[in-house]
């Protein structure tokens, strides 16, 4: 991007030269937007990100507590047992009492689970198509690589300020 391009981001309206430069609120803005178009799609389809979320660590993963869980996908505690519930419901996840601990429910994830997730692989592969259009696959490929680099960067308590 030039020095001089005109971004804009809100509305038509032109944003000021110091706020283009603010990482944090670009990076924001995009992720709103992206979790937007995500959220749109899997609402057409009956879901939500924390039913992909929870159904991709059970595949990935394998069987887990719901405490387990909530570590690997970040969902509250709390916000999970209606995520499970939802689940449930749908058939996708089974949650059972752990044979080792009766005071903690196993959750795994079903055959029609496996099926469900597929789907919502495609419908986020299309997310990402969408969001993803302006920039050819090589930009794509760097564009990963480096959000990748700046979250390890992060995420590394020496890393960071």
């Amino acid at each position: 991007m030039e020095t001089g391009d005109e971004l804009r981001f809100d509305h038509g309206d032109e944003t000021p030269a110091r706020l283009r430069g603010q990482l944090s609120r670009l990076l924001g803005m995009t992720a709103v937007q992206t979790g937007r178009v995500a959220g749109d799609a899997l609402a057409a389809v009956g879901a939500h990100k924390n039913h992909f979320m929870v159904l991709a660590a059970l595949a990935e993963f394998g069987d887990a507590s719901q405490a387990d869980l909530s570590g690997r996908t970040r969902i509250y505690t709390s916000d999970l047992v209606s995520v499970l519930n939802d689940l449930v419901k749908g058939g996708w996840v089974r949650r059972a009492p752990d044979p080792a601990d009766k005071r903690r429910n196993v959750i795994t994830i079903t055959g029609a689970g496996e099926r469900r997730l597929a789907e919502l692989d495609r419908v986020l592969e299309g997310v990402n198509e969408h969001v993803m259009a302006p920039l050819d696959s090589e930009e794509r490929a760097q564009l990963f690589a480096l959000l990748g680099r700046i979250n390890a960067h992060l995420a590394d308590p020496q890393g960071s300020a």
